[in-house]
């Protein structure tokens, strides 16, 4: 996936704050709504609070498009409309398994 601006500034906002296990998902060809995904772990309910603000606050700052946020405990979701970012607990993140629900392997075919 090239260099997006969306990709870049959320990936970085992410990292300045210590997000663990940063994961870019290239979505297109799998999804007609958004071109990537990105997945990163808080290591408590305040980390994951801070990483989804300094986010938001990030994507402001640069004049990223937000559709919105959905905020729980564990599990928060940013769509920046072309990217979506979901910030969790690692027992959250464990348990929906995103990464292996958007993996497509190349032996799946598509049935008609």
């Amino acid at each position: 996936m090239g260099k997006n601006k969306t990709v870049v500034t959320a990936i970085n906002a992410l990292e300045d704050l210590k997000g663990k296990d940063i994961v870019l998902i290239d979505t297109r060809g799998k999804s007609d709504f958004f071109d990537a995904m990105i997945i990163v772990t808080g290591t408590s309910d305040r980390h994951v609070k801070s990483l989804a603000d300094r986010l938001v606050l990030d994507a402001k700052e640069q004049s990223l498009g937000m559709l919105g946020v959905e905020r729980d405990r564990a599990w928060v979701l940013i769509d920046l409309f072309d990217v979506i970012v979901h910030v969790m607990l690692e027992e959250t993140r464990d348990f929906y398994s995103l990464e292996k629900l958007w993996q497509v392997s190349s032996e799946r075919k598509q049935v008609l």
